[in-house]
């Protein structure tokens, strides 16, 4: 039941318990908050039934919900429950679909004080218009995320790109920390569901996903995502494709092969993904020497140095 839970929820096997404990937290304070304000207003057995119910009701419906947020944030997990808090806000009327719309596509970067909007004819708000929604990034990744953080903090407060979701396949893994970490949700998804059942489609529609980005994902990718995203996959790959690539050729792998092989230089290959293994249409490449010294692990420092500093990059330019 927990396993289902924390996937469900998208979440870590640590935010899963925190989460977890905010619930149980909440709801003990709940019951004793109520008492006290039941007692404060002089109610006891002899009090109208009707009254009690309501206060009741108002701390139930009100109160807990303050305390939720209240403990979520004490205790780091402000994104998850306000996410709950909205779609608790949607069921009952309170927020619309298109105000969910707007808050995740439309939001406005904050201008310098006392900045004024420059209208022009070129700008949807001169012309009483909607802003330009923001694409909304997914990220798949299955290790430490060392990728991931570099996007995620290329792409803050990014005027037309925004990472929404963050996708991992394995639990525990430091990719889903680094989410938790910088306020962007998390899904953490399961092998059956993923080749062979919905691939995970409507959780990523749910998100609004226009474009997902491979960061280290271990998994292929199965054609029903491929064909939902034609030419709006995008991998890395640790070495200078076509050679040193396809199925089982990944992280430190890659990089023993290269050595064996006594190549004089290596590098990375940004390219779209397809059906068959590092067969996608190449986009960029950056190549870094080899010296005699080197070992895969000095030349997989070598490789992260290059991830870092082109990847961001060229994902901001194909998906601008």
């Amino acid at each position: 039941m927990f396993q289902k839970l924390q996937q469900k929820w998208g979440v870590n096997h640590r935010q899963f318990w925190i989460i977890f404990i905010v619930f149980g937290l909440t709801g003990t304070t709940t019951a004793i908050l109520t008492r006290y304000v039941t007692a404060w207003l002089g109610m006891d057995a002899s009090s109208f039934w009707v009254w009690k119910l309501m206060v009741r009701l108002g701390m139930l419906v009100f109160g807990y919900q303050f305390i939720l947020l209240g403990y979520g944030a004490l205790l780091g997990q402000w994104a998850f429950f306000w996410k709950y808090e909205e779609l608790l806000l949607r069921k009952l009327g309170v927020l619309s679909q298109k105000s969910k719309i707007k808050n995740q596509n439309n939001s406005l970067e904050p201008m310098a004080k006392g900045q004024q909007p420059i209208p022009n004819s070129q700008s949807p708000i001169a012309k009483g218009q909607q802003p330009i929604p923001k694409t909304q990034l997914a990220i798949f990744a299955s290790g430490a995320g060392s990728n991931a953080q570099k996007i995620i903090e290329h792409f803050k407060n990014h005027p037309s790109v925004r990472v929404a979701l963050v996708v991992c396949n394995k639990p525990g893994a430091g990719v889903l920390q680094i989410a938790s970490d910088k306020g962007i949700p998390s899904l953490l998804i399961e092998k059956e569901r993923f080749f062979r059942g919905d691939t995970y489609l409507p959780v990523l529609k749910e998100y609004g996903i226009d474009f997902i980005v491979l960061a280290g994902f271990l998994w292929k990718v199965p054609i029903d995502l491929i064909n939902a995203y034609p030419q709006k996959i995008l991998n890395i790959h640790p070495a200078l494709l076509p050679k040193y690539g396809g199925k089982g050729m990944y992280g430190m792998h890659v990089h023993e092969a290269v050595i064996a092989a006594g190549e004089k230089q290596s590098g990375i290959t940004i390219h779209f993904v397809n059906e068959h293994f590092d067969e996608g249409a190449p986009v960029f490449q950056a190549t870094c020497l080899i010296d005699e010294k080197d070992t895969p692990e000095t030349l997989a420092q070598k490789i992260h140095v290059l991830e870092h500093a082109h990847f961001p990059v060229e994902i901001e330019k194909i998906v601008s």
